[in-house]
């Protein structure tokens, strides 16, 4: 695959381009002032072309170098410094010149030296309504990792929209679907789902598995640099225990869920040790009830948090009362940042606050326990504002802006807006916070709110109405400067330069349900609503809770087994094609009669009715699968004798033009026998059982 002489050519041509860049850096005229006044004048902003033509070269070196490391991998870490030295307007002079023709040489040889082109792709984006649309040479190359909402797979995007490598987690977890995945750098994926963390290895494999009986994992965590894992979980206090903590009884029924954060120690394939802890329960305020702890004035407490804060503007069941969705570390500070989204704030707490006293309100480097050192996006709720002084709304993803990285120890989030009577904004935007950090604490005058007035940075649309994400969503800023940005709602993930121009977009196909298929998409629910429905919009089958992206070095990346694949855009849509076969009467063998008709066609079994009234729409199916060898049932089904494949037509089915359509994908082994049928609250409705082995 790859070429010993191109590989001498380019690694030649490599190291004359360092070494003239080198011997310019030590030359006479240039080290004693012997040149011209004008060259002179031009040396320091030579100086830094030179400095950073250099690091390109010597990045495009390392990439070519090394076979341990993935080739495709390798081409984007290349190309990506053969893109970033192309781009440089330096002062005109011969030394630049000759590196950038050196540079644009080494360049010419990464197809040679790795065997491996851009050019072997098919032309996309144009005209095109998925997949890659955009992708203009300002844009950041990289592997975008990503999942869609009700889905049990993660794909992992090259930067010209294949799918460079797929995890294929329909029998390995059962369960809802798939919340954050993260490629950690070891090549395993972590992610939530059936309301634990789990450890998946690229092929599929669980390697480890965390839960918490009776308190779920939910929305985020991360991976600390000490290898523990830092997570979001979710407990519930009792319409007692709220009251008793000062919550206004009416707004209590039927308990108050909480959150609170574990830091854990994996110790075995499914335990961990927990060594941290910290929970809102801890840090409450209330000015209801002066019988009851946690009784103050709310304004003269910032640092705790009010139980009984705005409860009338509450949509969602009154129990949801916080709803964290994000959390982030800062190693440096050694704190961490949560966003409560219906409170629309963030929080930042400190993390060196041993788990006694981050249950209290002293100790740590802050010397403030496990109280807020910081909130920022609605100072009414801590007393210090109205409507007018609202700057975040029902917010995702907010993080640090790593070190290293344009705007570093900002904070970064998506500000989705949304429709809550008081305080609508039906827009989303992409803000940067510059926190007042002062050592271990945030500056605030007294009897103000928490500075600063208004983001550091702001992207919106043109027309702020034309990007309004409500729910989901999410941004990462980037190596160069760029901020990607994930429209949860429309399935879009996009890349945005400083100045605001989109660069790079990526639409998720809205004809796949990816939990279904161990190869292939199809439609999953068409809607979880409709615009005006609910507070929340619209979210349609392609809806993508969060991306993240990964440069072409990422470690995490070498121990994928990296190709250009196919496109999610070009896989065929199974729904409509099993209602299409229907129609023309060409589907396949009618196998059982029942409520629905049952039909087989390969691997895909159909379940059909005619005419299809709205109830139907809402069935639930059971489908049991006998293998021909019982080995083939996954370890976790192996107790029940069969592969349990149960569904919802929600998740799976079509109703169009008087009928309903539901698929399921048998899987690949040999099967002796199927039992399908139909279950209700009031137990199984029907049931069909078919022979299939020889």
């Amino acid at each position: 695959m790859k070429s010993a002489a191109a590989q001498i050519a380019v690694a030649a041509i490599v190291a004359l381009a360092l070494a003239i860049a080198a011997t310019w850096h030590t030359s006479p005229a240039h080290a004693d002032g012997g040149a011209s006044a004008r060259s002179q004048a031009a040396a320091p902003a030579l100086d830094q072309t030179l400095a950073a033509l250099q690091a390109h070269l010597q990045r495009i070196l390392r990439a070519l170098s090394g076979d341990d490391a993935n080739d495709w991998a390798r081409y984007w870490q290349a190309r990506a410094g053969c893109d970033a030295a192309a781009a440089h307007h330096a002062p005109d002079a011969n030394i630049e010149r000759i590196l950038i023709t050196l540079t644009a040489a080494v360049c010419a040889q990464l197809d040679a030296r790795l065997g491996v082109s851009a050019a072997a792709y098919p032309p996309r984006g144009e005209e095109r309504d998925a997949g890659l649309t955009l992708n203009e040479p300002e844009a950041m190359p990289g592997y975008t990792l990503l999942s869609v909402r009700h889905t049990k797979k993660v794909y992992l995007i090259d930067p010209l929209g294949s799918v460079a490598h797929t995890w294929h987690l329909e029998d390995v977890i059962p369960g809802d679907f798939i919340r954050h995945p993260k490629l950690l750098d070891n090549g395993n994926l972590m992610l939530i789902i059936t309301r634990a963390l789990f450890e998946i290895d690229p092929r599929g494999n669980i390697v480890w598995q965390y839960k918490r009986a009776g308190a779920p994992v939910h929305h985020d965590f991360l991976k600390m640099p000490n290898g523990n894992i830092l997570m979001l979980v979710r407990g519930l206090k009792t319409r007692e225990q709220a009251i008793a903590a000062g919550a206004n009884p009416e707004f209590a029924p039927p308990g108050l869920d909480y959150d609170f954060l574990l830091e854990v120690r994996p110790t075995g394939a499914s335990s961990g040790e927990v060594v941290w802890e910290w929970s809102v329960w801890d840090h409450l305020v209330q000015d209801f009830d002066p019988s009851k702890p946690n009784y103050g004035a709310i304004a003269e407490h910032p640092e705790l948090i009010d139980i009984n804060f705005l409860p009338e503007r509450r949509r969602y069941p009154l129990r949801d009362w916080l709803h964290t969705n994000a959390i982030d570390y800062n190693p440096e500070l050694d704190q961490i940042a949560l966003s409560p989204r219906h409170f629309s704030e963030l929080w930042i707490i400190d993390h060196s606050a041993d788990t006694e006293e981050a249950r209290g309100h002293t100790g740590g480097n802050s010397g403030m326990g496990g109280d807020l050192l910081y909130r920022w996006g609605n100072p009414r709720a801590y007393g210090h504002g109205d409507a007018r002084d609202q700057r975040l709304f029902w917010q995702h993803h907010t993080q640090w802006i790593a070190p290293g990285l344009p705007g570093a120890g900002n904070i970064l989030l998506f500000n989705n807006g949304n429709e809550l009577t008081g305080d609508e904004r039906l827009y989303s935007s992409v803000d940067e916070i510059a926190p007042p950090v002062d050592g271990y604490r945030y500056r605030r005058d007294e009897n103000a709110a928490y500075s600063p007035d208004a983001p550091e940075w702001t992207y919106a649309a043109e027309t702020p109405s034309d990007f309004y994400a409500p729910v989901l969503s999410g941004a990462q800023r980037l190596p160069n400067g760029n901020t990607l940005i994930t429209d949860g709602t429309a399935g879009t993930i996009f890349q945005v330069t400083p100045d605001g121009k989109p660069v790079w977009e990526y639409i998720v196909p809205k004809h796949y349900h990816i939990s279904l298929w161990q190869d292939r998409g199809a439609p999953a629910r068409l809607t979880l609503g409709t615009p005006g429905s609910s507070p929340t919009g619209s979210v349609v089958n392609n809806g993508v809770s969060r991306s993240f992206w990964y440069p072409p070095d990422y470690a995490g990346l070498q121990a994928l087994d990296l190709a250009p694949g196919s496109y999610l855009e070009d896989t065929p849509d199974l729904l409509d094609w099993a209602r299409d076969a229907l129609i023309a009467g060409d589907f396949g063998e009618r196998l059982a009669g029942s409520h629905y008709d049952i039909y087989l066609d390969k691997d895909i079994l159909i379940y059909f009715k005619q005419p299809c009234a709205e109830e139907d729409t809402r069935a639930k199916f059971f489908l049991h699968i006998i293998p021909a060898d019982e080995r083939d049932i996954p370890a976790a089904r192996q107790e029940h004798g069969f592969d349990n494949r149960d569904f919802e037509f929600g998740d799976t089915g079509k109703a169009s033009d008087g009928g309903c359509i539901a698929i399921r994908r048998l899987p690949g082994y040999a099967i002796e026998r199927i039992s399908a049928g139909q279950y209700t609250d009031a137990g199984e409705a029907w049931r069909a059982d078919v022979e299939l082995g020889e």
